[in-house]
């Protein structure tokens, strides 16, 4: 099963539409929270292989900023283990976005569960699904 996510070109409410995504994180901590969110999905969904992949930086709309690659012997498993996988890493693996919109103008995107990297991020921001 492989899930690979690309930036989508949202519109804010004000009408300016996105067209990157510029994402951070405090690396150390990141791949470490990935190594062991993959050994904990291979033991609960007897998984063979379970890879998670971040991009960092500036990410164009368009351009993948994820991938979830998981092999199982069924697919249920497989397409659990993806959905888990991604679900956790947007809620425990310290990595954060924000939304550069056409104008040049950016905003942090606060996802639920995590905390920002500085303390002048909007806390009203949230993920879009």
């Amino acid at each position: 099963m492989l899930f690979v996510g690309t930036v989508r070109e949202d519109t804010w409410p004000d009408g300016r539409t996105v067209v990157a995504l510029e994402y951070e994180a405090y690396e150390e901590m990141a791949l470490e929270k990935l190594r062991s969110l993959t050994e904990e999905l291979k033991q609960k969904w007897k998984a063979q292989k379970v890879a998670l992949v971040h991009r960092l930086g500036r990410v164009p709309v368009g351009e993948v900023s994820v991938a979830v690659a998981v092999s199982a012997a069924h697919r249920a498993e497989a397409f659990a283990a993806a959905q888990e996988a991604m679900n956790r890493l947007k809620l425990e693996v310290p990595i954060w976005k924000k939304e550069v919109a056409s104008d040049g103008s950016k905003h942090w995107v606060r996802l639920s569960g995590s905390s920002t990297p500085d303390s002048d991020r909007d806390a009203g921001n949230t993920s879009r699904p």
